[in-house]
């Protein structure tokens, strides 16, 4: 009964996505606007658009790859297999749940491994983007398998214990521990997290220190932790981020963010992040994430211990580790209709953090910064509306631009 349901809705989101798709490729040759003119000569334009259009057919091939696998999958027994392999080795129903996800994350990190390898070093080299070594590469993508599966596997233990201890009524008890985890990892990402892949040092002594300290003092924001990333070793594309509650609060700048803008338009790109801060936002993406995390929760309550959501997937067995199989399927479309929800929710914050920034300090190093990264990430200048609506988090250059001008 499920499983023309869960097939119906991995293909129904397939061909969504790949509509969209085409309709934002439709519009890669379309005229830039006047106001963004001076983004893009006319090699660096022709350069841009080779760029999306290479990543355009790359993706159709990659995820109808993903779909085609994961349908022979479902239908040929791979998550059976996968439960008899684990069952095969114990009787715990937690090791059990580990050994399986274990089996089926690793069989889907490498069916990927070959198409990230090539987007790294075919694409991301063709156009002069990626900085990382082969060496690199696959370390980084041990580091992420280890972390990514010790973290996932700690998880996954104590929300079975709660599960096996207070039955349906578990959902509150994970929530506290999700809740948990995602305040510290908000908190201290940046230093135990990110130090595993990326050196950090303190922004030394020198005019940009200075120019940050000194906009620090105008508006009155405590800010002694600045710190550069050395986001060039794997890629020449540019950014900076704040992160950080509280005492734990600092701003990371990438290495080539420094190289590509000047003094005063990486103080504009900083007062937008701090007006992210001032305005709260992290505390109210926190709560939306929580809030969203704790519904999703519930119904999962509801419906984990259903005999035919496991045997949906082909698992006779009735167990947590099949059922939340179907049961992340099931709700994919709910999700997308939350993630349209955040994206709403974030471009608003966007222009907040804009708006910040150009009352704080000045609206035209701000534009030319957003100008300068989008033409070294050789960005779409004109997505279609309704992709934009979908998938961006947030506005596009020209919303941005043409907000930043109003007033």
């Amino acid at each position: 009964m499920l499983l023309p349901i869960i097939i119906t809705i991995l293909v129904a989101q397939f061909l969504i996505d790949t509509w969209l798709d085409y309709l934002n490729a439709k519009r890669f040759k379309d005229p830039i606007p006047e106001v963004l003119g001076d983004v893009y000569d006319q090699e660096a334009y022709l350069k841009s658009q080779d760029y999306k259009m290479v990543s355009y057919r790359f993706g159709l091939i990659s995820s109808s790859f993903s779909l085609v696998t994961t349908l022979l999958f479902l239908l040929l027994g791979g998550f059976t297999w996968a439960d008899e392999l684990a069952r095969s080795f114990t009787s715990h129903p937690t090791v059990i749940a580990l050994l399986f996800f274990a089996i089926v994350m690793g069989a889907s990190s490498l069916l990927q491994l070959p198409f990230d390898y090539y987007r790294t070093f075919t694409i991301e080299s063709q156009f002069g983007f990626n900085k990382s070594s082969r060496a690199l590469f696959f370390m980084d993508k041990v580091k992420g398998l280890l972390i990514g599966g010790l973290l996932a596997g700690v998880l996954l233990t104590i929300i079975m214990a709660f599960y096996q201890w207070a039955g349906t009524h578990f959902w509150l008890y994970a929530w506290a521990i999700m809740a948990l985890f995602t305040l510290l990892l908000n908190t201290f990402y940046s230093q135990w997290i990110v130090p595993l892949f990326n050196k950090q040092t303190p922004l030394e002594e020198g005019e940009l220190k200075s120019a940050i300290t000194q906009y620090a003092r105008t508006i009155g924001f405590e800010l002694e932790n600045i710190y550069v990333i050395d986001g060039s070793k794997r890629s020449t594309k540019a950014n900076a981020y704040f992160s950080g509650i509280g005492n734990t609060k600092r701003i990371t700048l990438f290495d080539t963010l420094i190289k590509d803008l000047t003094t005063d338009e990486i103080v504009a790109v900083l007062a937008h992040e701090v007006g992210h801060y001032k305005h709260r936002h992290i505390i109210y993406n926190l709560l939306s994430s929580l809030l969203i995390t704790g519904v999703t929760l519930w119904l999962l309550s509801l419906c984990i211990s259903i005999p035919a959501f496991s045997q949906a997937i082909g698992v006779a067995i009735p167990s947590f580790h099949a059922g939340l199989i179907t049961f992340g399927i099931l709700y994919s479309p709910i999700s997308e209709l939350t993630g349209l929800l955040m994206n709403g929710l974030s471009r608003t914050f966007e222009y907040q953090a804009d708006a910040y920034a150009k009352k704080t300090f000045s609206e035209t190093p701000l534009i030319t910064a957003l100008k300068k990264l989008s033409k070294n990430h050789l960005s779409n200048l004109t997505p279609h509306p309704f992709y934009v609506w979908v998938n961006y988090s947030h506005p596009t250059l020209l919303q941005r631009v043409n907000n930043l001008h109003k007033g």
